[in-house]
């Protein structure tokens, strides 16, 4: 038997919605969100660490600014609210299918799409007849307008400066493997994390 007093429960993707959103501010909830954000990006398999699709945004019409929305929908009882109709061109529900089931094409919503994710295998060595042996697999997985999550194959060229992952240009002996993640909050703040595996 617990005798600790339950936290209250919420969808933890809207945490990282409404987080990511605020640059990660000091809190349990953010601190818990920021946790799960990354442990999504580490090995084994490395998964998309916002799962919009998991966060029921519904439709609110009111003017409220997206990330007051957010923090409503994250932090109050699950109950959800009554669908009114948009007298303005507020975001609509949609169809989800691993995406927002709301309408995020918005500009306020572009800190969901500046969220990437490289999983970066790299290795180096000189051969034995002293040709430079390289082995490369870098993907890179981004977000779509409506917070679908893809992945592609990417080059060493492509991952951003903030990661430790520096081949150089000679041919000496180096590996190197990682999941890298980078963000921009909600006023353009850049962030990044790098789990080494």
């Amino acid at each position: 038997m617990s005798l600790a007093t339950p936290a209250a429960a919420y969808p933890v993707d809207c945490a990282i919605l409404l987080c990511l959103a605020g640059g990660w501010p000091a809190s349990a909830e953010c601190a818990h969100a920021c946790a799960v954000f990354i442990a999504r990006i580490t090995p084994w398999p490395v998964e998309p660490p916002l799962q919009i699709w998991n966060c029921p945004m519904r439709a609110d019409f009111s003017r409220r600014t997206p990330v007051e929305r957010l923090f409503d929908i994250s932090f109050s009882p699950p109950s959800p609210p009554p669908l009114s109709l948009p007298a303005l061109p507020f975001p609509a529900p949609i169809a989800v299918a691993d995406q927002a089931d709301i309408d995020i094409s918005d500009p306020a919503y572009d800190f969901v799409r500046s969220i990437h994710v490289f999983q970066i295998e790299y290795a180096r060595r000189r051969g034995k007849d002293g040709d430079c042996m390289t082995s490369s697999n870098i993907r890179e997985g981004k977000y779509g307008e409506q917070g679908d999550f893809s992945w592609a194959h990417s080059s060493p060229a492509r991952v951003p400066p903030a990661s430790a992952f520096g081949p150089g240009t000679n041919c000496s002996t180096y590996a190197f493997r990682s999941v890298f993640v980078d963000w921009k909050d909600y006023e353009g703040t850049y962030g990044f994390e790098e789990v080494r595996y």
